[in-house]
């Protein structure tokens, strides 16, 4: 019979602390292997809920063996696995072997809900209860949110953020459907964070998720499988998961949708059927990393090159942590095609009096880039700053041409003429539709994952295209900017050195004309002109006409 005070506040389950053992020599040895292999202690100590039969014992599939193997052999694991595979299960049951058989050991469930950590943490208790008791660690503290054993290892549940673990000392995160997690909050994570794995010699980080868009467990995910980081790279397909065929599948499509089944089955990181851009193209397109970038937002893929011509289309934004301000340069050196973005801009948090500074920069730096800025909502007064502070010469402006709408003709234009584009339901969809041409025929080379990412979620909505809830479309606005004017024929001059020249000319002609003409009296020939009581001043007839200096 159970001694009462042998259990845990109560719990005949598990184990106090302080409670001496007396092992067999069965259970001696039988503890020693369990300890030497994860995969013989899953299989004969853990049991897990089954939807249709209960408590089971964990008889783990093929591919779940191969990830209790690799997570026990190396310090970094990605896997990328279908819905409802036993994915997280198989890893909580990895983490109870990890904290029973090793001293003093902190372990990190995170996922993208607290919720979600608790219910993980939830299932590790489950099992731990119904392991003997003399396999078991005596316990300290059995909270909701976490765990510690009489070895002094404990395990945290927790959400994924920034501060989750920060200040902790952990042996072990796991991480839970990471590609949920928002990309900011996924990025600070990590900065934060990764330190203090990547101090120690034994420390581990696994990462388990179903793929969503092309975000940072993308990165780590395609990082991995090309081995740009030190990540072991597991894969899962669906029909390895026992029961589930070509029958399943197509009953699961007709309860769901095609799209669904793509994203949450087939693992297919771009799964949405109504982006600008088509998924094959979506799919085959490849980022890579940029030479140059700082904190502020700037990425630089090529250098400013000699006799290059470049083009800057300027998105702007009110800097309160929201929309991103942003800018893609793009080479458009007609030498030089296809066309190719060299760099990128994205800050949410700069003041919209300080970005032209960085906007100017940048254009001269690219060898006075053509500059082509959206003056909805605050953007005129980003144009106004570079036109008047800056006296920025290559600031591209357009006119109103009533039925024709706006058209680029660098200020050519009889009144209405604007600095910079007002978008309008028209110049988008003429945008949207020629940077769709422009990346799927490959006349305009994306290296830039952000780019790429909003390109994924760059929905169809009404009668036009925009950012997918919960994602940003400024890059990609600043490329619809650059696809609208290369529609107008004032572009295609432009890249023509011959035709920029006259362009110039007859710029310069269109402005003296219009200037009011005014000179100076030549005071030397004074004497020659009479002016009567109202002010008309008659010549000489024999004098010389030279008495303005004309301008």
């Amino acid at each position: 019979m159970t001694n009462p005070r042998d259990s845990y506040l109560g719990n005949k389950n598990l184990k106090a602390s302080d409670v001496p053992v007396n092992f067999t020599k069965e259970q001696v040895e039988e503890y020693l292997k369990c300890a030497d292999d994860p995969e013989y202690f899953i299989k004969t100590y853990i049991q897990i809920v089954n939807v249709d039969e209960g408590l089971i014992p964990f008889d783990l599939y093929d591919f779940q063996s191969d990830i209790i193997n690799k997570v026990h052999n190396n310090r970094f694991v990605i896997a990328k696995l279908p819905r409802q595979s036993g994915k997280s299960t198989t890893v909580i049951a990895y983490l109870l072997h990890y904290v029973l058989f090793n001293e003093s050991v902190n372990v990190a469930v995170l996922a993208n809900k607290l919720a979600t950590a608790r219910e993980l943490l939830g299932r590790l208790k489950l099992a731990y209860e119904h392991l003997p008791k003399w396999m078991q660690q005596g316990i300290m503290e059995w909270n909701k949110g976490s765990i510690e054993l009489e070895n002094g290892s404990k395990i945290l549940a927790s959400a994924t953020s920034s501060s989750a673990v920060r200040g902790g000392s952990f042996n072990m995160i796991f991480m839970d459907e990471f590609a949920y997690v928002p990309q900011g909050v996924a990025e600070e994570f990590f900065s934060s964070v990764y330190p203090t794995i990547s101090s120690g010699k034994t420390t581990k980080v696994l990462i388990v998720s179903t793929p969503k868009g092309l975000n940072m467990y993308y990165r780590m995910w395609m990082d991995a499988v090309e081995g740009k980081n030190s990540y072991v790279p597991i894969e899962v397909q669906w029909n390895e998961v026992p029961g589930r065929d070509a029958k399943w599948k197509k009953e699961t499509i007709a309860n769901t949708s095609e799209e669904q089944f793509r994203t949450e089955f087939e693992c297919d990181f771009i799964g949405s059927t109504n982006t600008l851009i088509s998924s094959a193209k979506l799919k085959s397109m490849v980022y890579k990393k940029p030479i140059h970038q700082n904190d502020e937002g700037l990425k630089l893929y090529e250098e400013p090159q000699k006799d290059h011509m470049y083009f800057m289309g300027v998105d702007v934004a009110r800097g309160t942590g929201l929309d991103h301000h942003a800018f893609v340069v793009v080479d458009i050196t007609k030498d030089d095609e296809p066309f190719r973005i060299v760099a990128t801009f994205r800050n949410n948090t700069l003041s919209p009096m300080t970005y032209p500074t960085v906007v100017h920069s940048v254009c001269k730096q690219y060898n006075d880039a053509y500059c082509m800025i959206e003056i909805n909502d605050i953007g005129g007064q980003v144009a106004d700053i570079m036109h008047s502070e800056f006296e920025y010469e290559h600031l591209l402006m357009t006119t109103i041409r009533g039925r024709k709408g706006q058209t680029l003709d660098g200020g050519f234009g009889k009144g209405g003429s604007q600095l910079g584009m007002r978008t309008t339901q028209a110049t988008k969809r003429v945008g949207c539709s020629n940077l769709k041409n422009l990346v799927e025929e490959e006349k305009l080379v994306i290296d830039d994952f952000d780019v790429i990412d909003e390109l994924i979620s760059f929905i169809a909505k009404r009668n036009s295209f925009e950012a997918d809830r919960g994602h940003t479309d400024d890059l990609v606005m600043s490329l619809v900017l650059f696809a609208w004017c290369t529609t107008q024929q004032y572009f295609k001059d432009m890249l023509d050195m011959d035709v920029r020249k006259i362009m110039y000319k007859e710029k310069m002609e269109q402005l003296e004309s219009e200037m009011t003409p005014f000179g100076f009296m030549d005071n030397a020939a004074a004497e020659e002109y009479e002016v009567d009581s109202d002010g008309t001043v008659w010549k000489n007839a024999e004098s010389e006409p030279d008495y303005y200096s004309n301008w």
